[in-house]
């Protein structure tokens, strides 16, 4: 008697070897994904600054998996040692800090002519049009907000990175003209 509710399923085999994880990704495509993600941000260091420990970890666990090198300083003092000792690539960089707060870094960072090409991307619980002014006019190349996309983190360093110092410029005036007049409409 057959049950007309159920299915004939075809015996599989399953005596092969076990898929790895790696080899499961390969057939969906998403391996090379990865991988093509990972080596564009390659070889690329990136400076965290935060004093918040779970900002730190919530970045490094983030920018690691895209490829990053990450290096961290917990304050601006340390930042600046950081800045001079490992040039990184870009920074990240908070503004509410003990012993010297982000404004200062970025003003420091800007004021030398060896670490001035170095971009800094604002990443701060600061969100008012005049603190976004501020960063920008200060020569920030992004501004990011508090709380934050960990997943949108990796694709503002790539267009940081990717963007020459000409289109940058261009980028933040714009940026600025919008915020000043949305301050005065």
């Amino acid at each position: 008697m057959h049950n007309q509710g159920t299915v004939a399923r075809p015996k599989t085999d399953r005596s092969g070897p076990p898929v790895t994880p790696e080899a499961a990704l390969d057939r969906l495509g998403i391996l090379k994904l990865v991988e093509e993600g990972a080596s564009m941000s390659a070889s690329r260091k990136v400076l965290v600054v935060d004093d918040e420990p779970d900002v730190l970890l919530l970045c490094r666990v983030n920018l690691e998996f895209e490829g990053y090198e990450v290096i961290e300083a917990a304050d601006g003092e340390a930042a600046m040692e950081q800045v001079r000792a490992e040039r990184p690539d870009v920074v990240l960089l908070d503004v509410m800090m003990p012993r010297m707060d982000g404004w200062q870094v970025l003003q420091a960072i800007k004021a030398d002519e060896e670490l001035r090409s170095i971009p800094v991307v604002m990443l701060t619980a600061k969100v008012q049009d005049q603190d976004q002014i501020r960063g920008w006019s200060e020569g920030a190349a992004d501004y990011i907000t508090k709380p934050f996309s960990p997943l949108a983190l990796s694709q503002v360093l790539q267009d940081v990175l990717a963007t020459d110092a000409a289109d940058e410029e261009r980028r933040r005036q714009m940026i600025l003209e919008k915020l000043q007049l949305l301050q005065n409409p």
